[in-house]
């Protein structure tokens, strides 16, 4: 009995301790965040008081700089003296300053000139509480572009909404990319695989897929079977999103998509529905993950089906940047007719 009771006390401590490491860290960094964006606002001010030309504000930099760091210590390269100039002017009012988010995240957001694309990433850091780490691997591997190429309204509005709000999930489309990206698993572009392999490797980064599938996702388990007339069957994947709450069944292809592929996913729907979603589930969400596929071949197999039937590339290297902007501004200009 004493013993329980010291294992109860040292939980306790331990917890206590826990509590107050996290409310110091969360102290500290409203405090470096606030220091450092009105360190931005006294050289800025100073700046406009003096009527100080560029070049000579680099020379003020430098100056401030190595002043600073003989007096005070490490912090205050000029490369980091630059980013609190430009952090107090990109967020002159404070109060959009998010204390949810470290300064090392705001130095990751600053490196983005487009302000669409970075207020997104901005509010998804916050909405799921993106790592340092994880917002990186979103910025490179291009989130922004690839939601906008994967919805089929795609217009200025949804510009706009993604940069005030991020993702918002209301329907099964918002859930969706265009392409997936598995660079996280290092697997050569060429190289074959069978569709279990992949399956596998997937399994094997769970946590690394999960963030590339986005907000609210589990995992349910793979090759969950499923009988249909005395045969049996498997989906590759299953997840469960909490935010929609529905299921989400995702078959893998190594090939280019099929119009077969979408039958079988109807069929895995109809039974998910029928025979496995409780009561307050929505209907299942499918999604078929091809090595390739024709737009042509998807639309018409897709046609008239009452399913939530979606389907997508996906690809084991970080896509071309600049070429996934120019096709977001080609379907922009080509919707809105400009």
């Amino acid at each position: 009995m004493e013993i329980k009771n010291q294992t109860k006390i040292i939980c306790q401590i331990k917890d206590l301790i826990e509590s107050a490491r996290r409310n110091l860290e969360k102290q500290i960094n409203t405090t470096m965040l606030l220091t450092y964006w009105n360190v931005g606002k006294i050289i800025v001010e100073y700046e406009q008081n003096g009527n100080i030309k560029a070049e000579y504000g680099k020379s003020l930099l430098k100056n401030l700089s190595k002043q600073l760091s003989n007096d005070i210590g490490r912090g205050f390269s000029i490369s980091n003296m630059q980013l609190m100039r430009r952090f107090f002017l990109e967020y002159p009012n404070q109060q959009t300053v998010s204390v949810k988010l470290s300064w090392s995240h705001y130095c990751e957001l600053l490196s983005i000139s487009d302000l669409n694309a970075r207020g997104f990433y901005e509010k998804e850091s916050i909405n799921s509480s993106w790592s340092i780490r994880e917002l990186k691997r979103q910025i490179s591997t291009s989130l922004f572009e690839r939601l906008l190429l994967s919805d089929g309204n795609k217009n200025k509005e949804k510009v706009l909404e993604l940069s005030k709000q991020g993702v918002v999930y209301k329907k099964p489309t918002d859930i969706l990319k265009e392409p997936y990206v598995f660079e996280f698993l290092g697997i050569p572009e060429n190289k074959p695989m069978l569709e279990r392999d992949l399956e596998k490797a997937l399994i094997d980064k769970i946590e690394n897929f999960l963030l590339e599938l986005g907000r609210g996702f589990m995992f349910v388990g793979s090759q969950q079977r499923l009988t249909l007339g005395n045969i049996h069957y498997y989906v590759d994947m299953v997840f469960y999103n909490k935010i929609l709450k529905a299921y989400v069944l995702i078959d893998l292809k190594m090939q280019a998509l099929k119009p077969e592929n979408i039958g079988q996913m109807n069929a895995y729907l109809n039974y998910y529905a029928n025979e496995v979603n409780d009561e307050g589930d929505a209907a299942p969400i499918g999604i078929i993950l091809c090595a390739d596929k024709s737009e042509i071949v998807a639309e018409y197999a897709l046609g008239g089906l009452e399913n939530q039937i979606f389907t997508s590339k996906y690809t084991y290297y970080i896509p071309n940047k600049e070429e996934l902007i120019k096709q977001v501004e080609e379907v922009i200009k080509n919707q809105n007719g400009n």
